[in-house]
């Protein structure tokens, strides 16, 4: 059996309306926020990554010079998640066999979660997974193929979401510490997260 080839969709283009400012481009650890998660994603098992930035974002684009991987616009600043996964994917450029969705600003995410998570996919043609903290199952989340239609075929947020509760019945899941839930939303998240100098 082969395995599975994954692309993970990085979403990056949420217009940041509670931190005040583009969270994606604060420092975490000596790199900004979308470049750490983008060299996670980087770091893991996936065959590529595509990364959902805002539209006409320069410094997006900046912070993710020189690492081997695809960007793409959002079709609006801040716009429904579905918006963003739509847009990558239609940029997958080589066959897959399902697209693992990781949000950025979910610090707590490693390369090696997201290692795991595709791992727990098999060979393909791969199974959904999602990665359960307590009570709530969030990225990252892998679609196979086969959903891909489907995927297509929603709007809104928290789609992906409902495409994994659509399809609970014959998906995996891999638990995860609730504290590796944290995402980075306001200044006290932000702060929260830095470590203490």
């Amino acid at each position: 059996m082969a395995e599975s080839r994954i692309t993970i969709l990085l979403l990056a283009a949420g217009a940041s309306t509670r931190m005040g400012k583009p969270k994606m481009l604060l420092p975490l650890e000596g790199e900004s926020l979308v470049r750490r998660a983008a060299m996670a994603a980087l770091a893991s098992t996936a065959t590529s990554v595509v990364v959902v930035l805002p539209p006409a974002a320069p410094a997006w684009h900046e912070a993710l010079s020189g690492l081997p991987l695809t960007c793409v616009d959002a079709p609006s600043l801040g716009g429904p998640i579905s918006g963003s996964l739509h847009a990558a994917l239609d940029a997958l450029i080589e066959p897959v066999d399902g697209v693992l969705v990781v949000l950025a600003d979910m610090v707590g995410v490693t390369s090696a979660m997201i290692a795991a998570v595709i791992a727990a996919g098999g060979p393909a043609p791969c199974r959904m997974v999602g990665s359960r903290y307590a009570d709530v199952v969030a990225p990252p989340l892998l679609i196979p193929r086969r959903l891909f239609g489907e995927l297509r075929a929603m709007t809104g947020d928290g789609v992906g979401r409902a495409l994994f509760a659509a399809h609970a019945d014959e998906a995996a899941t891999v638990e995860w510490p609730l504290a590796a839930l944290h995402d980075i939303d306001t200044p006290a998240d932000y702060q929260a997260a830095r470590p203490v100098d």
